[in-house]
Formats: structure tokens, sequence, C-alpha cells
């Protein structure tokens, strides 16, 4: 088993868009392109963990690992967490938390994450990209993170926030968040052993319990842009996308 593992929580009671796991794009299900950009990535094993056979079932037959979950999870890394203990038994030194929505997530940047990881510089990291639109700025449903330094310049960089606006950001490193998040094994243990933290509940974002625990992120900068699929919108604007 290698060092590091992909793991990625999928299921089917998603609020805005139910059963997206199982939407097609060109015939295939979004949670079959995901698990396969990741194997493509060759940055470990990569597994998929669910509460729903279905989505179990679906890749197991498809020639992929599944990991069949309880339903009491409140947050996917909490998912991801199940998986690492009893799926691998705590041994990867390296988990990356891949979120199956993204199905145009541009393999490389899994083995970019991971090999930052490798460097054991923080607890945490993450990805994003520059924002280049005033529609962008303005979408809640775009996660905004905010770094220290200038990231196309020095590749990765500590994060200072995640925020869905902008109101009352004086910092001028501001990118488009990717929903993709590197984690020690130390830093995944204490890091589902923190309660939930105040701004995660208020933002909807997982990542803020790491840094008001004083948990050290890294933001890497990536050129593509993935689209993550929350509503029925998206999904036909990235069918457009992938189905050229």
């Amino acid at each position: 088993m290698s060092n590091t593992v992909v793991i990625i929580p999928s299921r089917l009671n998603a609020r805005r868009l139910p059963n997206k796991p199982l939407k097609l794009i060109n015939g295939k299900e979004i949670i079959l392109h995901v698990y396969d950009l990741a194997k493509n990535s060759r940055a470990g094993d990569v597994l998929v963990v669910t509460p729903d056979k279905d989505i179990a079932e679906l890749v197991k037959k498809n020639g992929g690992n599944s990991f069949l979950s309880t339903n009491q999870h409140e947050t996917g890394t909490d998912r991801v967490f199940e998986a690492f203990k009893d799926f691998y038994l705590s041994k990867p030194k390296v988990i990356i938390n891949l979120q199956g929505d993204m199905p145009n997530l541009d393999s490389n940047a899994i083995m970019k994450l991971k090999k930052h990881m490798e460097k054991d510089l923080c607890d945490m990291a993450t990805l994003a990209s520059s924002i280049k639109t005033k529609d962008e700025i303005q979408n809640r449903n775009i996660v905004k993170a905010i770094t220290n330094d200038n990231l196309e310049k020095t590749g990765f960089s500590q994060a200072l926030d995640f925020k869905r606006d902008l109101i009352n950001t004086k910092n001028k490193f501001i990118y488009h968040h990717i929903g993709i998040y590197g984690f020690t094994s130390e830093a995944l243990i204490r890091y589902v052993n923190l309660k939930r933290s105040k701004l995660e509940i208020e933002r909807k974002l997982e990542q803020m319990r790491a840094l008001e625990n004083k948990m050290k992120i890294h933001v890497g900068f990536t050129k593509t842009k993935p689209l993550s699929v929350d509503t029925q919108k998206d999904l036909i604007k990235i069918k457009k996308i992938m189905e050229k």
C-alpha cells in the first residue's frame, strides 16, 4: 500500500442536487469520472467511501475500490477518517480528501498536492486558481481562499482565511478555492477530534475548523479551474464543457 491514499467521500443525499454522483456526463457517472482521474494521477491508492450501496456497487462493478461507511457523519472529512481508520487501519502518512463532484479536475493537481504534503511543511494543504471575473467574486457558491503571498509567484502560501463573500476583505491575494485537501495522518486525527467551530458552522466550510484551531494550511496554485457540480445549473454547464 502507498503511503499516500486518495479518499473520495460521496453520497446520494445532496440537498441541492440529489443523486448527484450518479448523474451522467458522456454516458458515465460523475463519481466514476472522479475515481478515474484520481487513478490517473498516480498519487496513491484510490478509494470511494460512501453510505450508499448504489455508489459502492457501481464503483466495484467498474473495477474500483469502495468502502461502505455509516450514515452518521456530519462532514465529508469525518467519512474520510472512517475509511482511513477502518479500511486502511490508520497506516497511510498522507491522506488526500478529494471531493466527488469535480469530474473535470486536472489529475496533475492531485500529484502536486501529494508532493507538497510529503515535504511536511504544514498540517493541511489545498489548491486554488485565479479569479478573473466579477461573477466569480460575487458567486457565494465559489469559496475564496485568502493567502499570505502571491500564489502565482510562490506556488504555495499559508492560508489566512476562506470566505464565500469578500465583505471587509483587505487582503489582495484572493483565489478561487478548489475542493481538495491533503492531511498528514496526525492532522487528520486531530481534526476529527475537534469540535465543529463557530465559523465552520456559519460559513459551511470545514476548513475553518482547522484555521480556528491554529492548524497550518497551505494553499497551492493551479492554472486549471475545475467546476464543482452543486446544482442542476452546474451540471448543465459542465456537460457542455466535457461533452464537446
